[in-house]
């Protein structure tokens, strides 16, 4: 469960990240509105990380944390904000997926 529960931690750091760079160049009450976004999905993802780490090494869930949402920033940019898509980009990102499977199936 802890495992779902980290997962879904790694999500919401994609929230705030999307939520982030959503707000750029905004003013108003839609940055505001972003901004508030950012700020509820940061909150939700330590909350969440906090109660993984309940049962799964610090070692072993904040790189995973932290790797979900790099990959998942990563896909956002290049599906949404159109940044380039270059193959070592790519292989970088797929390596990474790798080293979070890795360490979730050594600690499984």
């Amino acid at each position: 469960m802890n495992w779902i529960v980290l997962i879904l931690a790694g999500f919401c750091e994609v929230g705030f990240t999307f939520c982030l760079g959503r707000s750029k160049g905004l003013s108003g009450l839609e940055w505001w509105g972003w901004i508030g976004g950012f700020v509820l999905f940061y909150v939700l993802s330590m909350v969440l990380l906090m109660r993984a780490v309940r049962t799964i090494p610090i070692g072993t869930a904040y790189p995973v944390w932290t790797g979900i949402g790099a990959v998942g920033s990563v896909v956002i940019g290049i599906l949404i904000f159109h940044e380039p898509a270059t193959f070592w980009r790519l292989f970088f990102i797929t390596t990474l997926v790798g080293s979070i499977v890795g360490l979730m199936m050594v600690e499984s």
